[in-house]
């Protein structure tokens, strides 16, 4: 008899952003003629850089001829992208990272939730409440959670993000082993500073623990004085892997290239206690259960850094940081209390109520699709967070709308 893995049977119904696009399928099969605004789920609107579409259509052309054509590729990512990634967005930042411990890959979302793997189900691990479900669920399916009740998964350290400390999550109170650590925050918005930072790198120092460090959206922090990466934290070397995309900073969550850096000096330990490099068992991972972004899109990725792709880029999220601030003012005129949309394209809002609850609210009285923070973890309950991914025409529209259905 065939059976299935039942760690599969603790997860929740159904994952929070097919709950949003059933609601919101159920609203316009019932109202058709309302126009609907998404400012829900984490996906771009404005199409690929001129750039990138154009390095994107040379590598096809190169694909068409005999002479040129490439086959599989190196599941690691080419070394002209590697190198590239390697050079800008850590090097020339002050950070040692080399291209061999630069490892392409077709998403942050699967990386992150893929890295679990190569640790013991026995590890502790630190999640923060509210959190990015990835990182939750797929520790639920390995098994290393117990049931879920009242709200949070027994055996999982929360670290809860709160008002009271702005949102970066204190030191857990027990010793844990592996940390998820999100900043700029999905999803509220928030950051960290070096100083904070440095208090985690060494706490995980101390205690034998690795963090996994998500800056996907790194790119929209234009304090100068934040961190872009954990590699500008002394020792973060050692107990740190980061992952990036180019999916918000680039408009790639359709052409899918994203990236995670190992450092050759980060570490675990076997279950005799003998430390054991993760960059091999990284690489090995990757090579068996991964075959490569398409040379085309790497070749896209890598135009990113070039001096007409950085200025459209830029571009691209100023457009996004600009319609964050119009979504900012317009919940503070209506008197929300908010964090993030300053460094992040996301707007954490206190809706004072129950987040589903406000979430159909926005959605019934204005058309505008918002996403709970009750889906978030027990933390978020009373929030919501509306992204600035859109045109600047309809995150207006929206708020005007909100405006007209929210009067306090």
């Amino acid at each position: 008899m065939l059976t299935i893995n039942e760690h599969y049977l603790k997860l929740q119904a159904s994952y929070l952003f097919s709950d949003i696009a059933k609601r919101v399928a159920a609203f316009q099969a019932a109202n058709p003629e309302q126009e609907v605004i998404k400012l829900g789920i984490g996906d771009v609107t404005n199409p690929l850089p001129p750039a990138c579409v154009e390095a994107f259509h040379k590598g096809v052309d190169e694909m068409a001829t005999a002479a040129s054509f490439r086959g599989y590729g190196p599941e690691q990512g080419y070394d002209f992208l590697r190198e590239t990634i390697a050079k800008n967005d850590f090097q020339d930042r002050g950070a040692d990272i080399a291209a061999d411990e630069v490892f392409v890959s077709d998403g942050a979302k699967c990386d992150t939730g893929n890295i679990q793997e190569l640790f013991s189900t026995e590890a502790k691990i630190a999640i923060p409440d509210p959190v990015y479900p990835v990182y939750l669920d797929t520790n639920v399916m390995a098994g290393r959670t117990g049931a879920f009740k009242d709200g949070r998964f027994e055996g999982i350290v929360y670290l809860d993000s709160t008002k009271e400390n702005n949102f970066v999550p204190d030191l857990p109170k027990e010793q844990v082993d592996l940390i998820y650590l999100c900043f700029p925050n999905n999803p509220t918005g928030s950051t960290a500073t070096k100083e904070q930072l440095k208090v985690w790198v060494d706490y995980a120092r101390d205690n034998k623990a690795l963090i996994l460090f998500d800056a996907a959206y790194e790119a929209f922090i234009r304090d100068e004085e934040l961190p872009h990466s954990i590699y500008e934290i002394e020792g973060a070397r050692e107990v740190a892997i980061e992952f990036r995309s180019f999916s918000k900073s680039a408009g790639f969550t359709g052409t899918r290239c994203a990236y995670t850096v190992v450092p050759k000096e980060c570490m675990a330990y076997d279950a005799a206690g003998n430390k054991q490099a993760i960059h091999p068992l990284w690489n090995r991972r990757h090579c068996t259960k991964f075959n490569g972004v398409s040379y085309p899109v790497q070749r896209a990725a890598e135009a990113v850094y070039s001096e007409a792709g950085k200025a459209q880029c830029t571009a691209l999220i100023d457009g996004y940081l600009s319609n964050a601030k119009i979504i900012g003012k317009a919940m503070s005129e209506l008197g929300y209390e908010y964090v993030g949309g300053d460094n992040s394209p996301y707007v954490w809002i206190d809706g004072g109520q129950d987040s589903w609850g406000f979430f159909d609210l926005l959605l019934n009285k204005a058309g505008v699709v918002c996403t709970p923070g009750a889906g978030f973890g027990t933390c978020g309950e009373g929030y919501i967070r509306i992204s600035a991914f859109n045109s600047e025409a309809n995150v207006i529209k929206a708020m005007e709308r909100l405006k007209e259905a929210m009067k306090k």
